[in-house]
């Protein structure tokens, strides 16, 4: 008798996981659109703008992990493409993706998993981990995307198009950093924000 209800059990605890799952992606899914509020910086003459919206990018990929990070990523993109304005500037439209910086826009989705994945990959997030994952999936992995595509786009050669890149590099070094403060500080303060941890999984 003792073994029926415990299937009841875990059936019960998997829905809840999953509808946690879910709730935690929306919930990024509209802090990167809640960052792209404060509008775009736009950089000299490149057509790539400032965006505060790689911060939530960063955060997404390291509280959700890897599959769940790019997930909330990809939803967000599923919904600029469908036309909402999210991204900075009240921008929206398969447009954006075949513009100056859609290359960096869908790079965010491997950023976001490259993110999750370095952070998660032991049990607990530590800072060194937290803060080479912001940088690699923060930064350069989301640069290796955008700026071929912006090289295209733009007509400019990939070297030139890289070199005026470097302009984005402190603010984003500077977001990677305070990616990495906030991501500890949810750890300590509600270690539950992060769902099953890597060990659980």
């Amino acid at each position: 008798m003792s073994t029926i209800p415990t299937p009841t059990r875990t059936a019960a605890t998997s829905r809840r996981f999953a509808s946690a799952d879910i709730a935690r992606i929306a919930v990024f899914a509209a802090l990167i659109a809640a960052l792209g509020l404060p509008g775009p910086i736009p950089i000299f003459g490149g057509g790539v703008p400032i965006t505060a919206q790689t911060l939530g990018i960063m955060l997404a990929g390291a509280v959700l992990g890897p599959w769940r990070g790019a997930t909330a990523v990809l939803i967000f993109n599923i919904l600029v493409a469908v036309g909402l304005p999210l991204l900075s500037g009240a921008r929206g439209g398969l447009g954006v993706f075949i513009g100056p910086s859609g290359g960096y826009v869908l790079g965010w989705i491997l950023g976001a998993f490259l993110t999750g994945l370095i952070v998660h990959s032991g049990v607990v997030p530590t800072w060194w981990r937290t803060a080479l994952g912001t940088v690699v999936g923060g930064i350069l992995a989301i640069y290796a995307v955008g700026i071929p595509v912006q090289s295209a786009v733009t007509g400019l050669a990939l070297p030139q198009a890289a070199l005026q890149s470097l302009v984005f590099l402190p603010g984003d070094l500077l977001k990677a950093t305070v990616a990495t403060v906030l991501t500890m500080a949810l750890w300590r303060a509600y270690p539950r924000a992060f769902g099953r941890t890597p060990a659980a999984r």
